[in-house]
């Protein structure tokens, strides 16, 4: 998949898996992209791929709860 697919893809994931609104889920693949998340992913075509997507949705998650818990209130 392109690099703006996969972006969708992990945005997708976030939204499905925990229940985080469109809004929401935009703001932490954003964040995760200004913070160099995907980089590797950009670069490297064969690290788009639904497993990675998951495992990356996951980390991002995880990431971003730990640090702005309050996210979860809006």
């Amino acid at each position: 998949m392109t690099y703006e697919e996969y972006l969708d893809e992990v945005t997708t994931l976030l939204t499905e898996m925990y229940d985080l609104s469109d809004a929401a889920a935009i703001k932490y693949v954003v964040r995760a992209q200004a913070g160099d998340f995907f980089t590797l992913h950009d670069d490297d075509p064969a690290m788009r791929t639904q497993e990675r997507a998951i495992q990356d949705a996951k980390t991002i998650f995880e990431q971003r709860n730990k640090s702005n818990p309050e996210i979860f209130k809006k």
